[in-house]
């Protein structure tokens, strides 16, 4: 099962940001049940402010924990991190046009009105699910490289 389907299937429980973390945690040491906690606040944009995409905050992770190691003289290679980052957030736009939440869904999860009509036009199943995919296999073709 592809990295992608694993975070669409922990979707079904979690938040995009949880989904996304909780795929790739075990990879890097991380126990599923700490990127589940870690991620828990990121979902919709970051606790429902629907600001920067949950699954490419999770997928931002996974860059730290993938490239966030130390050089010989003990920092961290943070230039690198960001330098992913950058990327990620670039290809994300070149697909969707935007990283942050509230413009990708187009409705604002805050009010009574925006949350009925992302139930009503199932986001959670649709959009979300397809942003989740994307910053998965983003990160497979970064982590490959």
């Amino acid at each position: 099962m592809s990295k992608a389907e694993v975070a669409s299937k922990l979707f079904e429980s979690y938040n995009c940001a949880q989904s996304v973390l909780a795929a790739y945690a075990e990879d890097f040491g991380l126990e599923k049940e700490k990127a589940l906690q870690i991620a828990a606040g990121f979902g919709g944009g970051m606790g429902r402010l629907q600001e920067t995409c949950g699954a490419v905050s999770g997928a931002i992770a996974v860059l730290g924990l993938s490239s966030g190691f130390r050089e010989a003289d003990g920092r961290y290679k943070t230039n690198t991190v960001y330098a992913q980052v950058r990327r990620l957030v670039e290809d994300f736009t070149r697909e969707h046009g935007t990283v942050k939440c509230k413009e990708l869904l187009g409705c604002d999860l805050q009010s009574e009105e925006g949350h009925k009509y992302f139930n009503e036009h199932n986001f959670r199943n649709s959009k979300c699910n397809e942003y989740i995919k994307l910053a998965c296999r983003l990160l497979d073709r970064y982590l490959a490289e």
